[in-house]
């Protein structure tokens, strides 16, 4: 019987970054995780991070306007559940919050 594991992440770099540990170095079929907003709002996470940033020069103005309306959500279906350590590891890794596992 599979489970659904879901984490909080408050910056779009950590959740990015947790899916791709579990893509490329846990197998995790990219099929079987999904992101979204936790929230009704589109979301950046709460922090500006990554590409939302003050880039190197030479680089364009800075930019000010991310939504910055709450968490971003990661959920995982496994079917496996030698895997579940492995994700909620990532997830460790990643600093997320509010791990749930259905």
């Amino acid at each position: 019987m599979g489970t659904t594991l879901t984490a909080q992440f408050e910056t779009r770099r950590e959740a990015e970054m947790a899916v791709e540990r579990l893509v490329q170095q846990y197998e995790i079929e990219r099929t079987d995780v999904f992101i979204a907003a936790a929230g009704a709002e589109n979301t950046a996470g709460e922090e500006l991070s990554g590409s939302d940033t003050e880039a190197g020069q030479p680089s364009p103005e800075d930019r000010d306007d991310a939504p910055l309306n709450g968490t971003i959500e990661v959920s995982v279906d496994v079917e496996d559940e030698a895997k579940v350590e492995k994700i909620l590891e990532a997830f460790s890794e990643f600093h997320a919050s509010d791990v749930e596992q259905d």
